[in-house]
């Protein structure tokens, strides 16, 4: 089936920051959304970086009530069944690759796929996919890019990570081809290794009230 675009703009919709979480210690998973969700970040999007990530998304799921969380850095179809079964309610994808596609086409977890390029959007668009991730966003050619492909990729929108920061944040946030931006500025590592659970909630109440 083409992607649950609604399904998946539900989430993203709910705030204009995805938090981007490398998650090292499980231990911290829980109270980390925890303090995101306390803030107004309530999807959140943990990358399939570190052992634990399974986990920290299974226990999330489990555990953090108003939470949605999400699986990202999926790069095959074992991963994505995996992360889906860990209770994940969206999968991010850097880009997007056959394998990736396929689990998608039979789950009922809605993929937000990485694209770069408008030879890459119309790719997708073709298969089904409305709401992409622009990756790497300011490396790519930051919010002017993505700006240009506003008219000639009508209809289709995107969250730009990479790079993306409190900083310029605003630049993509008032595109009318986005929205929302994912960004790992809410959550330092050095604030979760402290266990600096209020910090990272006033970051994140800093982050949910941003508009374009």
């Amino acid at each position: 089936m083409a992607q649950d675009s609604e399904k998946l703009l539900s989430i993203l919709k709910l705030q204009p920051v995805v938090p981007v979480l490398i998650v090292d210690d499980l231990a911290s998973a829980v109270p980390l959304a925890r303090a995101l969700v306390e803030g107004g970040l309530k999807a959140i999007e943990i990358t399939m970086r570190t052992p634990v990530a399974l986990d920290a998304i299974r226990a999330v799921a489990a555990e953090v009530e108003g939470a949605y969380v999400g699986a990202g850095t999926i790069l095959n179809a074992k991963d994505f069944d995996a992360a889906a079964k860990a209770g994940s309610t969206f999968i991010v994808s850097p880009g997007v690759n056959k394998s990736v596609l396929d689990a998608a086409e039979s789950s009922s977890v809605p993929l937000l796929p990485g694209a770069a390029t408008a030879s890459e959007v119309m790719v997708l668009r073709d298969a089904g996919y409305k709401v992409l991730k622009f990756f790497p966003a300011e490396q790519a050619g930051g919010a002017p890019y993505l700006k240009a492909l506003s008219s000639p990729l009508a209809g289709t929108v995107f969250c730009p990570t990479g790079s993306v920061s409190l900083k310029n944040a605003k630049d993509y946030l008032s595109l009318p081809n986005v929205v929302c931006v994912g960004g790992s500025w809410v959550a330092p590592k050095e604030l979760i290794a402290a266990g600096d659970w209020a910090g990272i909630t006033k970051l994140a109440a800093e982050a949910a009230a941003l508009r374009g």
